[in-house]
């Protein structure tokens, strides 16, 4: 019976193909001929897989340049990338794979160790193509359990390794057709997914606002009690002796029992038992195919599409071919990895819409396994909405999940800015949502937020506001040539600024503050922080980076201030005149940020939008780092000091 699961949902995926795309005629270079024969069977096995092109994580000198354990943390950091969420946020990772770069310790805690991760849960899967569905699995039990809110699924694969032409050079460059067969079918490349419950800032999927992808169900079942094994690593061409039943490493290499092999004589057996385990998820009604609108199948080679199509049809079961998608032709088969790959790929290229179902099938040809899995996009109605106006009243649990729209809306972006915005969105919503939870926001929606608190918040965002115009000064000065009209909009936008620090500091003397001087002011860790990185990202040649801050900074002002300052006023008996900052910076950053779509326009013009787009995102992410520390420094004790 499959896993169903009720409160998992994907919230961003991505992955890794290593170098560049090696298309079929230069795969001589990294995968050499053995022999006379190689020449013919690799005529024979690429007219039949259909793969074009695919990735290498070695050279064409076989030397390794990147570890299977660095592909499954590229794979990883693209995943946290396009979601904008932070790795901090992980408490599980599970990882499928054929093989990491060590037989011991577990492929996962050497992914954990790459990627110099905070303590965790992990759990390595090992096994073939259904690897990465186990993965997933594992980290989706996790979060349905409540003992993680966020957990990572990783899979990625690296045969190339096993395929260099010295691999061979023991046996005479020999080996049995079963061996030889999967030299031109297999490939390198790491998926991974962020699974969470839902309850961490906005649910919706990265780069689609308003809908989430629900994990409905996985089913997997081995068969291999029922048939010998079909692909392996580790045994003789005989299967009669094990790699570790030799007197050495070499010896067991002349004697093949380290080459990688597929009985292909077994394999239509493995798709014989897959169609019928999906015939009864039909009928006991864990899926209905005339509802299925995205079949997303894990064939190894094109010539088994038919196959599956007669047997669906034989069984009555077909899901329409219109509605198959596959990356294999470009991404080539990377064994756990592809269904994760080809799932995020499908996403980052497609336009989902509400009630729409994903159906994803993994035959596993090791002994023979089949997994399943089925997901479901929901609408999310509160995504939608527009900023909030927040009213005063006593908080409460259901507060969490207030909504205060990014600065700007992804799906309004004018031409060529749609990626970024929808980027720096997904960044958004993460950091409203840990601001959101900071002590400071927390007594102010809770009604516990004094004077003597106010006080208190001001002493510290004095000191911070007054280094804005200076570094976006600085800024603009570092600026080249092609971007003097942008230096001359930055210096405009600092202009309007520089004597915001006053404005806030005789709010704060209007509220009873009596620190005389701003020099006096206590500092704040995260304020000091911010200003030393924005300074020093200033000081560099072109920081259009900055404009990555500017939205973090400025959005702050214009979404988050205005969704407090009700609550503010209605809790601390104070005079209007102290809370002019406050009320300046609601109404007037909306301007600011028009003038920031502008800014971001020019530098895509000079920059190019890939490379420009990355600085800008990247920027962000770290001040909004940098930022949440400031609002969680300012509830703690701290000792005054003098700059």
């Amino acid at each position: 019976m499959p896993v169903s699961f009720n409160r998992v949902y994907l919230e961003s995926a991505g992955y890794f193909m290593p170098g560049e795309p090696v298309p079929n005629d230069r795969m001589d270079a990294y995968i050499a001929p053995l022999n006379r024969m190689s020449a013919r069977i690799k005529r024979r096995i690429l007219a039949e897989n259909g793969i074009l092109t695919r990735h290498y994580a070695i050279d064409t000198e076989g030397v390794t340049q990147h570890t299977n354990a660095q592909l499954a943390a590229g794979a990883i950091r693209d995943c946290l990338r396009r979601g904008g969420a932070p790795l901090s946020r992980v408490s599980l990772l599970a990882s499928g794979s054929s093989g990491g770069d060590t037989l011991m310790p577990g492929f996962a805690n050497m992914i954990q160790g790459e990627l110099a991760a905070q303590p965790m849960e992990t759990h390595s899967v090992h096994g073939i193509c259904a690897a990465g569905v186990s993965a997933i699995q594992t980290a989706a039990q996790g979060i349905e359990l409540g003992a993680h809110r966020s957990a990572m699924a990783v899979a990625s694969e690296m045969p190339s390794r096993l395929f260099k032409r010295s691999r061979f050079a023991a046996r005479g460059y020999e080996t049995d057709f079963d061996s030889h067969f999967l030299r031109w079918m297999l490939s390198d490349g790491a998926g991974a997914l962020l699974l969470s419950d839902g309850s961490e800032g906005s649910p919706a999927m990265a780069g689609a606002p308003g809908l989430r992808l629900k994990l409905k169900w996985v089913h997997q079942r081995a068969f291999s009690g029922d048939y010998p094994v079909c692909m392996q690593l580790g045994l003789t061409e005989d299967r009669a002796r094990g790699h570790l039943d030799f007197g050495s490493w070499a010896e067991a290499e002349a004697a093949g029992a380290l080459s990688l092999r597929q009985d292909i004589r077994l394999l239509p057996h493995l798709f014989d038992i897959g169609i019928h385990e999906y015939a009864g998820l039909v009928r006991d009604g864990w899926v209905d195919p005339k509802r299925v609108d995205h079949f997303l199948c894990h064939y190894s080679s094109e010539k088994f599409i038919p196959v599956v199509e007669d047997l669906m049809a034989k069984a009555d079961l077909s899901i329409p071919r219109e509605r198959w998608w596959s990356n294999l032709a470009w991404r080539g088969n990377t064994g756990a990895a592809s269904i994760l790959v080809m799932l995020a790929e499908f996403l980052h290229t497609r336009t989902l819409k509400p009630g729409e179902q994903i159906f994803c099938y993994v035959p596993e040809s090791g002994r023979f396994m089949a997994a399943y899995m089925l997901l479901e996009v929901e609408a999310v109605d509160s995504v939608k909405a527009a900023p909030v106006a927040v009213v005063p009243r006593a908080a409460s649990v259901a507060d969490d999940d207030v909504v205060i729209a990014p600065p700007h809306d992804p799906a309004a972006a004018p031409e060529g800015l749609g990626a970024l915005l929808t980027e720096l969105a997904a960044i958004w919503h993460d950091y409203r949502s840990r601001v959101w939870r900071t002590p400071l926001v927390r007594q102010i929606r809770e009604r516990r937020f004094a004077v003597p608190d106010y006080l208190n918040w001001m002493e510290q965002w004095v000191p911070q506001v007054r280094e804005g115009s200076l570094w976006m000064r600085e800024g603009a000065a570092s600026l080249s040539e092609p971007y003097q009209v942008l230096a001359s909009l930055i210096g405009v936008h600092a202009g309007e600024e520089q004597n915001d620090f006053n404005i806030l500091f005789s709010d704060y003397r209007q509220a009873g503050g009596t620190v005389e001087r701003i020099e006096d002011l206590r500092r704040n860790p995260g304020g000091e922080a911010l200003n030393a990185y924005l300074h020093g990202l200033a000081a560099t040649r072109d920081p259009i980076g900055l404009l990555g801050a500017i939205y973090i900074i400025e959005g702050t002002g214009q979404r988050i201030v205005p969704a407090l300052l009700p609550l503010l006023k209605a809790s601390l008996k104070l005079p209007p005149d102290a809370f002019r900052f406050l009320e300046y910076h609601g109404h007037n950053d909306e301007h600011h940020l028009g003038r920031w779509l502008t800014a971001v326009e020019m530098v895509m013009a000079v920059e190019g939008q890939a490379r420009a787009a990355r600085q800008i995102a990247d920027t962000a992410r770290h001040t909004a780092a940098l930022y949440l520390m400031q609002f969680q420094h300012i509830t703690e004790r701290m000792t005054q000091f003098k700059p």
